[in-house]
């Protein structure tokens, strides 16, 4: 982990710091207001500031920029969607990576900018960095996209929030398996953490159902931006004949571009990357942040709060619920293709298509579930999940 003493300073630690050393800010924080004769001289009465509604600051935390055509630019659509709920005020810093420089950011938001609601989007924030910090702040609430909330274990200041983006990946996994000449499909992940996995098997049981010997080869990179591995994966993807490749990286502007000019085709993930393959894009996993983050922006300005078991500590949905949806249909998957995408897409609308049915194998040959189990979306399991299905080649360690 890097020295946080080596890293140069942002704005908010500057000003953090010089709050905490100035004479003025100690001066203002023991008065906490403008002193009373001033106030008199200027003609007020200080009623209107008071009875004015107070803001709620809100603070979003991105591991990336907020252009990256993928993750962070989904959760800053989002954000922006939330900032325009009335009494909601928006603080946004991008690209602070999952180390203890997260835990100053989230700090300068609170006591600086007075940040009651944080939104730390990536996956490295929640363990050990949210949970560490909500213990030192009881009356901040933190939400965070796909942290596991135990009951009785996690702070209640901290929720849980993520969409089932898996049904997307499983309707394009069918678009993927039609459009394949070859029975090869590729993916490029970054960590084998439960989310990713999940991507990857949902993609490929949707392609199993039109082509049931079709094949997945997975290239996990090691983490979430590594634009030179990406490259290189796309490209040893390509070389060994897979003609379609999909993803999940923080943004998928590199896999998708490299796709387009080894000539194969393409699916995208988190947003519409659909500019950067005119040709070969198919269609995409894209989250749809704007609808969950203006529903938890109108919960918290009506005073609601996770501490009081107003809001949900664990908010999950699919496509039904709005928490994702699919890209456009690019200019080369078929009438065939889209038909039976679209047929599945109205089952997961229908809520009556269930991914992971049994009998179903491990790629080791290992049983994970006996014929006519099942474990639908809500299951814990898949959150935990720390297997490959069969037909993808790779292993689920990484």
């Amino acid at each position: 982990m890097p020295d946080r003493h080596l890293m140069p300073l942002s704005r908010r630690q500057i000003i953090r710091g010089l709050l905490a050393t100035t004479a003025f800010g100690a001066a203002t924080k023991l008065s906490g207001c403008t002193p009373a004769t001033e106030t008199a001289d200027k003609g007020t009465t200080g009623s209107a500031a008071t009875d004015a509604p107070k803001e709620v600051v809100v603070g979003f935390i991105y591991v990336g920029p907020k252009d990256d055509f993928g993750y962070n630019q989904a959760h800053a659509e989002g954000a922006k969607a939330m900032a325009a709920v009335p009494g909601i005020k928006i603080l946004e810093e991008a690209s602070v990576p999952e180390t203890s420089a997260v835990l100053e950011t989230m700090r300068s938001m609170i006591e600086v900018d007075g940040a009651t609601v944080l939104f730390p989007t990536s996956f490295g924030y929640f363990d050990p960095y949210i949970l560490e910090i909500a213990k030192e702040f009881p009356n901040v609430q933190f939400f965070h996209a796909g942290g596991l909330y135990q009951e009785g274990v996690t702070p209640k200041n901290v929720g849980s929030y993520f969409g089932y983006i898996d049904e997307a990946q499983y309707v394009a996994g069918i678009v993927a398996a039609h459009t394949s000449k070859t029975g090869q499909l590729g993916f490029v992940a970054a960590k084998p953490i439960p989310q990713v996995l999940r991507n990857i098997n949902s993609f490929t049981l949707g392609a199993k159902t039109i082509k049931p010997e079709i094949t997945t080869q997975v290239i996990f990179t090691g983490n979430w931006a590594l634009p030179v591995k990406e490259a290189e994966a796309t490209n040893s993807l390509a070389d060994q004949g897979i003609d379609v490749v999909t993803c999940h990286v923080d943004s998928p502007k590199v896999v998708i571009e490299t796709a387009e000019k080894r000539g194969i085709f393409s699916s995208g993930y988190h947003a519409n990357q659909a500019p950067l393959a005119p040709k070969g894009y198919l269609t995409g996993a894209e989250w749809d942040w704007a609808s969950i983050y203006t529903f938890l922006g109108e919960q918290i300005t009506a005073g609601k709060t996770l501490m009081a078991g107003d809001i949900e500590h664990i908010l999950r949905g699919g496509l039904a619920d709005k928490f994702c949806k699919l890209s456009p249909y690019g200019p080369a998957v078929s009438a065939e293709a889209k038909a039976d995408a679209d047929a599945a897409k109205e089952q997961f609308l229908a809520k009556s298509l269930v991914i992971y049915n049994g009998e179903l194998k491990d790629n080791k040959g290992v049983e994970i579930l006996a014929a006519g189990d099942q474990y639908d979306q809500q299951n814990i399991e898949l959150e935990k999940m720390d297997w490959l299905v069969e037909g993808v080649k790779g292993s689920a360690n990484g």
